[in-house]
């Protein structure tokens, strides 16, 4: 599998993580549904097993349950063949009210709270990346947060920071404080405005991007279907989203469809395809894919290692033009090769 450098950070990464959002199962705001604890423990070590070296999880993911079954995955592994855990902070929940989506809270305090709760959850002495899930909405000025951010790594707790979900003008008030180490976004070729913004400043400051959602919550996949999105459980956060629903869901698998014969004449799946595409862009370090059973993980691994080509690429960017699915940019630039 591939391999890249996340920025300046001095860590190397596959070009495809573990995501563990669906690990943390349903019955809270953005849950997946039902979700048995053993699969995704055997997913998580099998991704590892096949090469996988990191694993993306966050604070709020079933409310601090994909924090641990993340740390009970790690303890079925040799020390020496532990992946890398990144992590997220700063949405605070209420215990009480699940399914109230979570506060938006950077304030210091909140934010070391965070870390050692997630410190404990996952079982491990240091978080290797330790990020900002979202930007703050409580007044909290960015500067204060990412300052605390800072002390973490000289204190040890973590090895490298990073943000989620943050445009150009935080981005830059970060960079000012202590050097953004990473940068996750949002990306695929539905939701593609990304391309356009923040992934460019990243490349020209020298801070890596993993990006979350490449396979469009699973739209981008093989077997999704508008029946699937029937079927999905009532807490599946999904069954509300805009691109589950109409006007734009039919553009969305009408999209998909259009990459099957790429899919097929490389002998690979439209997961991969979808993958290797966002890892083409200049900038981006590794790609997010979730992954609830070692199945699902199979699928996705090939689009580690699948380098799209000129023509292929050409190809994608007309199918997204003549289908009218998503927005932002259709094709990067200067592809990597």
């Amino acid at each position: 599998m591939n391999v890249r450098k996340l920025g300046t950070s001095g860590m190397e990464i596959t070009a495809v993580g573990f995501g563990a959002w669906a690990v943390g199962g349903g019955g809270w705001a953005y849950g997946w549904g039902p979700q048995d604890d053993d699969d995704s423990i055997r997913a998580i070590v099998h991704a590892v097993d096949k090469g996988v070296n990191w694993i993306d999880t966050a604070g709020v993911y079933g409310l601090g349950h994909s924090e641990e079954v993340v740390g009970r995955a790690l303890t079925q592994m040799p020390s020496s063949e532990r992946p890398l855990v990144f992590t997220k902070c700063a949405l605070v929940w209420d215990p009480q009210n699940p399914h109230d989506p979570a506060k938006r809270i950077a304030e210091p305090a909140s934010l070391r709270r965070d870390c050692e709760a997630s410190l404990r959850r996952l079982g491990v002495e240091s978080i290797d990346l330790f990020q900002i899930h979202w930007p703050d909405e409580s007044g909290v000025p960015v500067e204060e947060s990412w300052g605390e951010m800072s002390r973490f790594v000289d204190e040890g707790k973590v090895g490298a920071i990073g943000v989620s979900n943050f445009g150009v003008d935080l981005l830059e008030r970060c960079e000012r404080v202590r050097h953004v180490d990473s940068l996750q976004p949002q990306f695929s070729l539905i939701g593609r405005d990304s391309g356009a913004s923040v992934i460019p400043w990243a490349a020209a400051h020298g801070t890596g991007v993993i990006v979350y959602s490449p396979m469009a919550s699973g739209i981008l996949t093989d077997s999704f279907s508008s029946a699937r999105v029937a079927a999905m459980a009532d807490d599946d956060w999904r069954r509300k989203a805009a691109h589950f629903n109409e006007p734009a869901l039919s553009l969305n698998i009408a999209l998909r469809d259009g990459l099957r014969p790429i899919a097929h004449r490389r002998g690979t799946t439209v997961s991969a395809v979808a993958l290797a595409w966002v890892l083409a862009w200049p900038g981006v370090s590794g790609a997010i894919v979730g992954g609830r059973s070692p199945e699902q993980v199979d699928g996705w691994l090939p689009g580690g290692s699948l380098v799209l080509s000129a023509a292929e690429l050409g190809e994608i960017a007309a199918l997204v033009a003549s289908t009218g699915a998503g927005s932002g940019p259709v094709s990067p630039a200067t592809p990597i090769r």
